[in-house]
């Protein structure tokens, strides 16, 4: 199915995230993604949770909290998109929820077990929509986007910001 995502059903800003959208399944792809993510973190270690690897960056505890809060976030737009709903909905300033995040407390526990929640919520979700659901689009941050989309934009940009870590932080 991913081979087959048309252009149309999103911005050509989230075209990174779905190119690294692991499988064309999306739950197999939210499934396998969610192992990765709780591996990988188990590898971190304690003292590097509140480690940002240059002045003014995130930190890596902040980058996780980014991930969950995104993945809630996008979730929600593919909830509204397959339930055919046409409201514009509003982006979100990233930048902004950090400092209200709590996130300068490192627990990878708590960290994994809100991130395992959402993602098992994520996987729920996906697996009651339909083809004809995924199909359908909406309006996010100006731009239209499906649920279909979504489904592969959240693993996606899971990876994105793994691969920034191990890159830039470990």
């Amino acid at each position: 199915m991913l081979s087959q995502i048309s252009k149309e059903e999103y911005n050509s800003y989230y075209a990174t995230y779905i190119a690294k959208a692991q499988t064309s399944d999306i739950i197999e792809g939210l499934q396998e993604s969610k192992k990765e993510f709780v591996d990988f973190v188990n590898t971190i270690p304690i003292e590097k949770g509140t480690y940002a690897y240059e002045k003014g960056k995130w930190t890596i505890s902040e980058v996780l909290q980014h991930i969950i809060d995104t993945e809630r976030i996008f979730g929600y737009r593919a909830l509204r998109f397959a339930r055919n709903d046409k409201t514009s909905l509003m982006g979100f300033e990233q930048d902004e929820f950090v400092p209200y995040s709590n996130s300068d407390v490192y627990d990878k526990e708590v960290l994994i077990e809100d991130f395992e929640a959402v993602r098992n919520s994520t996987v729920s979700l996906f697996k009651g929509f339909t083809d004809i659901m995924l199909l359908r689009i909406g309006e996010a941050s100006g731009s239209p986007m499906s649920a279909r989309a979504v489904g592969y934009i959240i693993p996606g940009h899971q990876k994105h910001h793994l691969e920034v870590i191990k890159e830039r932080y470990l």
